[in-house]
């Protein structure tokens, strides 16, 4: 039975896309343009400004990693006050995926994920624009040791290397979304804040029952089953699940059958196979829970994705 999170992945056809090494010295500063897509970098040598623009300007130094969910124009630099040159021209990225630009006392490591652009508010939902994971993060030895793999796939050119890049970068990305869901939790409890459903799955009950629904859409599931599941009586499971992710459970279901739906719709399969498949009794059932959450029918969102209203 697949969790929630690879569930979700599998939704979102989220697949590395490229590793890349940056290394620079001097007086330096860099904009990358804005894409759909995940990205992280992570400091392996030295230390540089992330200037996002919905942020305040972060420093970076050796261990430091972050994560961009949605991923607008951004500039890596020696010094934020520096005028930032085109950082895809100024580079030969098509190449090499090493770009050099003065030395190498600073080094970072990043690695994009695309994303299927028709799911991509699963993790607008749940994902700050920008992610730090600090050297000091409890995580932060076990994203090391990933990154020091990563690093020597750079430097020796051996079967496979960029096969082996790949595949740690989709490893790095779990290993960072379960130390930030592990944060929200541990932040959320002290704030009193939503952690959202990243930071549910870190939680043995929640987790349990996020699960189980996302395995199995078509079921028709209900408050004190998903509670038994937990473990939880139903009124303290209906309380803990809405804190944490912001829904009532049964709403959650119904959002996550919908995604579901609308995926299998696109890949060609009818409406009423899709309705069938995630447990709606009719077509005109599911049509209706379809347009209250996406403002348009299913027939609609097929012939025209921008017409759903997110």
């Amino acid at each position: 039975m697949p969790d929630a999170l690879s569930a979700i992945f599998h939704l979102l056809d989220l697949r590395s896309a490229r590793c890349t090494r940056l290394e620079a010295a001097g007086d330096w500063s860099l904009r990358f343009p804005e894409k759909l897509a995940l990205k992280f970098a992570a400091v392996i040598r030295g230390g540089c400004w992330m200037v996002h623009p919905d942020h305040p300007s972060v420093r970076m130094e050796q261990g430091d990693v972050f994560l961009l969910s949605q991923t607008p124009a951004y500039v890596l630099a020696s010094d934020p006050g520096l005028v930032p040159q085109d950082g895809m021209k100024v580079i030969d990225w098509e190449r090499s995926d090493i770009g050099r630009y003065g030395g190498d006392d600073t080094v970072l490591l990043a690695g994009s994920f695309r994303v299927n652009p028709l799911h991509g508010r699963l993790l607008s939902e749940a994902l700050p624009h920008l992610m730090l994971i600090p050297r000091e993060a409890p995580s932060a030895p076990v994203l090391s040791r990933t990154l020091e793999i990563m690093e020597a796939e750079f430097h020796q050119a051996r079967m496979g290397s960029e096969l082996m890049r790949h595949h740690l970068a989709d490893m790095l990305l779990v290993q960072m979304l379960r130390a930030f869901g592990a944060r929200e939790e541990e932040h959320g409890e002290r704030r009193g804040r939503r952690s959202g459903w990243i930071g549910a799955l870190t939680d043995p009950r929640l987790g349990a029952a996020l699960n189980r629904i996302h395995a199995e859409p078509g079921r028709t599931w209900t408050v004190r089953a998903l509670a038994e599941i937990a473990g939880m009586s139903r009124t303290s499971f209906a309380a803990a699940f809405h804190e944490a992710i912001g829904r009532a459970p049964i709403d959650y279901v119904t959002r996550w059958r919908i995604q579901v739906g609308e995926d299998l719709i696109h890949r060609g399969i009818s409406v009423a196979e899709a309705a069938a498949a995630t447990g709606y009794t009719s077509q005109s059932a599911f049509g209706a829970a379809f347009k209250r959450i996406r403002g348009c029918s299913p027939r609609a969102a097929v012939r025209d994705p921008d017409a759903v209203r997110v």
